[in-house]
């Protein structure tokens, strides 16, 4: 059997796995803690650090960030870390080989790779889901691409068996809502505001009405996202959702911190206690 025969069967087994480990993470009876950081962030070895430490602390899984010009979703916290990362010379060629390497380091819980869909394209789209793959993602999600305009990844995602993530606001239709529960493949993620990413000192009151919503019309799991800052939001999301998704506010503790993986461990510790 060839080398690249046996490539092709061990990429085959991973994508066959990639479904399962997400349907994995929503079977234990609570919700899953799945921290977004940007890969690159505030330097190469730092990022792989931190994920590592998250890992380490408990985290279900990660939403490994790829850093691009214009984050059109995204607050002045994650446009900042991400253009740190650029500027640091990231790239997603660079970005990918992180992925295996934090593979390599023993990191195990699944990884969505998130992303605009711009450098996917540049990169090559096909190339980059297989390219993702074998590092070790297993599933994508990308704000920019809705499910209307988004065929050629779908179809790459299906035929290897990986995620694609959608998303779903307060303003979505009915439509939009039954159109994205047929075609989600891992879970919905859901945002919780009207805006971009970043922390908020509270929760809209209607999370429960939405969420209901969506309820009634699909069984596949629901991640919250956009604006879930402090272990008390976790915890409330945690009783809604799914998966509870913390980005912006990890970013800036992150930041702020001098010990970086220490502090994102604790971050996790602190909200994996609360969801409890």
């Amino acid at each position: 059997m060839n080398n690249e025969r046996m490539t092709n069967q061990q990429s085959a087994i991973s994508n066959q796995q990639s479904l399962a480990r997400l349907a994995d993470l929503f079977a234990g009876g609570h919700a899953a803690l799945m921290p977004y950081f940007p890969l690159g962030f505030p330097d190469v070895e730092t990022s792989l650090d931190v994920i590592t430490a998250m890992s380490k602390a408990g985290a279900a899984a990660f939403e490994i960030g790829l850093s691009f010009s214009d984050p059109l979703a995204d607050g002045p916290v994650i446009q900042h870390a991400t253009q740190v990362a650029l500027e640091q010379g990231i790239t997603v060629k660079r970005s990918l080989e992180m992925i295996a390497e934090l593979r390599s380091r023993g990191v195990t819980q699944p990884f969505l790779v998130m992303g605009y869909f711009n450098p996917m394209l540049a990169y090559g789209l096909e190339r980059f889901v297989d390219d993702a793959a074998a590092a070790g993602a297993d599933g994508f999600i990308v704000p920019d691409l809705p499910p209307e305009e988004a065929g050629d990844l779908d179809r790459l995602c299906r035929a290897r068996q990986l995620g694609l993530i959608y998303f779903l606001a307060p303003t979505s239709t009915n439509d939009r809502l039954k159109l994205v529960a047929e075609k989600a493949r891992g879970f919905i993620y859901l945002v919780s505001l009207t805006g971009v990413t970043g922390a908020r000192t509270q929760l809209s009151d209607r999370l429960g009405e939405f969420v209901g919503r969506i309820r009634r019309i699909t069984s596949t799991p629901i991640a919250i996202g956009f604006g879930v800052s402090t272990p008390e939001q976790a915890r409330a999301v945690s009783h809604l959702a799914d998966g509870v998704i913390v980005g912006s506010a990890l970013v800036q503790i992150v930041d702020r911190a001098e010990d970086k993986p220490q502090a994102a461990a604790q971050f996790i510790r602190e909200l994996k206690g609360i969801m409890r």
